[in-house]
């Protein structure tokens, strides 16, 4: 016969609150598209990525189709610095020499989207890795000369995404595409929203090493919980954006413009801030979100 003391009879109800406070953001939510980019130091650590894929994981068993894409640059940076190359932005985009492009490669493609499929599938059959030169997923071309093999995205092809979606498989993305004349460095920020755009998605996640977006940045009080599309696109153009946040705020714009129905900006280090953004009343992260409602 079970027997429960009133402490495990209290946190049983705790749970079974949780869920029942969860039970209507899951229903609306089931079936319904969620790209999620990935990076920072949320994936540098090694128990804060089982976290963050666990709960991919229980997004996935929810009836979500999860998408994620991720990018390395902290990865990129050792291994630049390892074989004494040197490493350069402009514009809060890495300039990407031929050398460079070979580094990314290898750690986007040959390290870090193995490892996050591993993970994933340590809970099963679950991941499929692939880069944007994998069926031809990303069309890119040049940027600007001055930044070398950064690439821009000029038309994603959803076939293979699509596919490993409807086999029941969540496809892990490297933000490497390709053109005519070789691979690109893609801003793993741009990949995202272009994915997110081009499958119709309903909901676009950045899970950053910051709590959402300040207005004033390093202003704990200036935290913004939600912001609509008109008004991130007055930020855009505002002027007083840094040279970093430019690509992931115009990324969001366009994403929002496109119809992706919400995009959120949270903290990837902070315990279960997916489950708590996308299943819970509160949220903890910043919304951009189509007009007013």
């Amino acid at each position: 016969m079970r027997k429960r003391d009133a402490h495990e009879r209290d946190k049983a109800l705790q749970k079974a609150t949780i869920l029942t406070e969860a039970m209507p953001w899951i229903h609306r939510h089931n079936g319904q598209t969620i790209v999620v980019k990935y990076g920072g130091a949320a994936m540098e650590d090694e128990g804060l990525m089982r976290q963050v894929v666990g709960d991919l994981e229980l997004l996935k068993l929810m009836g979500m189709r999860v998408v994620l894409v991720h990018g390395g640059g902290k990865a990129i940076n050792r291994l630049l610095d390892s074989l004494q190359l040197p490493v350069s932005f402009k514009d809060g985009l890495r300039v990407t020499d031929d050398a460079t492009m070979e580094a990314v490669q290898m750690v986007l493609v040959g390290k870090v989207n193995q490892q996050l499929v591993w993970a994933l599938n340590e809970y099963g059959n679950n991941a499929v890795g692939i880069s944007g030169a994998d069926g031809k997923t990303f069309k890119c071309r040049q940027v600007d000369p001055d930044l070398g093999r950064v690439g821009k995205v000029i038309k994603v092809n959803t076939h293979l995404i699509e596919s490993i979606l409807d086999d029941g498989y969540v496809p892990v993305i490297a933000s490497v595409g390709s053109g005519p004349d070789g691979f690109y460095n893609v801003n793993a920020d741009v990949v995202a929203s272009q994915v997110a755009q081009a499958l119709g998605a309903d909901t676009l996640v950045y899970l950053t090493d910051v709590d959402g977006f300040y207005r004033e940045f390093g202003n704990e009080e200036s935290l913004i919980a939600t912001m609509t599309a008109d008004e991130a696109h007055e930020l855009l153009y505002s002027g007083t954006l840094a040279a970093g946040m430019i690509p992931k705020i115009r990324s969001i714009v366009e994403a929002l413009d496109s119809g992706v129905r919400d995009v959120r900006i949270l903290n990837g280090t902070f315990p279960h801030s997916l489950l708590l953004e996308i299943f819970t009343d509160a949220g903890i992260g910043t919304m951009f979100k189509q007009g007013d409602e």
